[in-house]
């Protein structure tokens, strides 16, 4: 009678809070559906990266388009998502998470369809520019949502590890490219290209469906049965909603602040979004820049042939590409190898000084006597060592701090500018890089990008607040929110 007394009396105990149960959780088979399932949609967007790449010198020989006309068309996608991300991103704060999930990838399939039947350059860059919304769209919800879901301990390379399935659909467009060539060796391929994107996100949708809502977005808005039903799923023990997870630092924001966020800019958080956005920004003008026109800068530097056809040319430079894009696949591995052991903001730091240095190796080989064609082991190096760095730094932390940094009630808005301010950066980076490609030449413009990088690096060590380790609650909490920046060794 004694001990089915005390059983009694320790059962509420074992009831634990639902955000203390979700960070303290182990991770689980259902852990690892949700976070698949959510990062799928960032595989696409990878594969849009490359496949755009490999289409441009077909699309500028099919519509003879200008190098102005060229960049607009690799940044409409970009410029697209800069809305997705930044201005429809807060609707997961306003009406969850997994609603957001069903309507993106929808978009995805329409106008990847429609960019395969554009009949001039203008519907081109309209199609590409509404991709763009739907692939913006998709970043801050699928962050938000799985930082919302993992354990504390494993969360950094849980994020890590969604973003890296950017690589795995940069060579899935790869592998499509080069396929898709060789078989069919026309400029009219560019358009399979493009079209082809449709068939995984059909399948992204089917295995979508079953997503639940993020259960701390659903205890924050009322719904707390659900929100018990889908914590004790992942948690495997009931938990239950308390006031630490009702509490809201910041009031929803009504009509055009809904979408605008000035609240991100607030002296309580204002620190946390320059150090979310602003070295966002800059990676990705050294990504997209350099990582859309790797095959074009890959046969100016030194794979064109004396005689052989642009078609050629293409095919050659892409294979080219593929190769030095498993670096990218590498430096993802150690990401998630790292980025939890030793922290977001030393990889970030180590990423950006690394980048800096191959981009200035790349435009000296170019330098050199007898040009690139001459320093093909340089040429190597400088984008292998770019691309492993940029993936084992701030292109895989950019993408996990926003989704720590930020509370609840503002996490998609937060990550969602973050993503945008990067998606600007890339916009910028891939209209200008044709254009002062012809007119500056390689060797000006790359060490221009690697300027870019080393200010990354001053930006980040500036604002630096490192997150490993630490809880969403104890992150979102107001004591943490003009807390001096965690001293972090560079």
């Amino acid at each position: 009678m004694t001990s089915e007394t005390t059983r009694k009396t320790r059962l509420p105990e074992q009831v634990r809070p639902l955000g203390e149960a979700l960070d303290g959780a182990a991770m689980t088979r259902l852990h690892i559906l949700f976070w698949l399932l959510a990062g799928l949609g960032i595989l696409l967007d990878g594969f849009d990266f490359f496949v755009i790449g490999v289409a441009n010198p077909l699309i500028s020989h099919d519509f003879r388009v200008s190098a102005a006309q060229k960049g607009l068309i690799s940044a409409a996608a970009i410029v697209g998502s800069v809305f997705g991300a930044a201005l429809l991103g807060p609707l997961g704060d306003r009406i969850g998470r997994r609603r957001i999930f069903r309507v993106d990838l929808w978009m995805f399939v329409v106008f990847s369809l429609l960019c395969a039947c554009a009949w001039d350059v203008w519907s081109l860059m309209a199609f590409r520019f509404a991709l763009g919304v739907a692939v913006g769209l998709d970043y801050p919800i699928a962050a938000s949502y799985l930082a919302e879901i993992l354990p504390a301990k494993a969360r950094g390379r849980w994020l890590v590890a969604a973003f890296s399935l950017q690589a795995a659909g940069i060579l899935l467009g790869a592998v499509a490219g080069v396929v898709i060539l060789e078989v069919w060796p026309h400029t009219g391929s560019w358009r399979i290209l493009l079209g082809f994107g449709a068939l995984p996100a059909l399948l992204i949708i089917w295995l979508r469906r079953r997503v639940p809502e993020s259960p701390r977005w659903l205890a924050q808005n009322g719904r707390e049965r659900e929100a018990c039903e889908v914590g004790r799923a992942l948690v495997g023990s009931p938990v239950r909603v308390s006031d630490a997870d009702r509490v809201r630092q910041e009031a929803t924001p009504e009509g055009l602040k809904a979408f605008l966020q000035p609240r991100l800019f607030s002296p309580r958080w204002r620190r946390r979004t320059i150090f979310a956005a602003v070295p966002w920004f800059l990676m990705d003008i050294a990504t997209y820049g350099v990582g859309i026109f790797t095959p074009t800068l890959l046969a100016s530097l030194s794979l064109a042939g004396a005689n052989s056809s642009f078609i050629a040319d293409d095919i050659a430079s892409t294979k080219g590409t593929a190769f030095l894009d498993v670096f990218l696949a590498v430096g993802f591995a150690l990401a998630i190898v790292l980025v939890d052991r030793v922290g977001r903001v030393p990889l970030q730091l180590t990423g950006f000084a690394v980048m800096t240095g191959a981009l200035c190796v790349l435009a000296v080989a170019g330098q050199l006597p007898g040009g690139a064609d001459a320093h093909l082991v340089l040429v190597a190096v400088g984008f292998g060592l770019f691309n492993l760095f940029m993936n084992l730094g701030p292109n895989s932390t950019t993408f996990a701090l926003p989704a720590e940094v930020f509370p609840s009630e503002m996490r998609t808005a937060g990550h969602g500018f973050a993503a945008g301010c990067g998606k600007l950066g890339a916009a910028l980076g891939t209209f200008l890089f044709p254009v002062l490609l012809s007119s500056v030449g390689e060797s000006a413009l790359l060490y221009g990008v690697a300027g870019t990088c080393a200010l990354g690096f001053v930006v980040t060590y500036v604002f630096r607040v490192e997150t490993r380790g630490r809880s969403l609650e104890e992150l979102s909490g107001a004591q943490m929110a003009a807390v001096a920046p965690r001293v972090t060794p560079p």
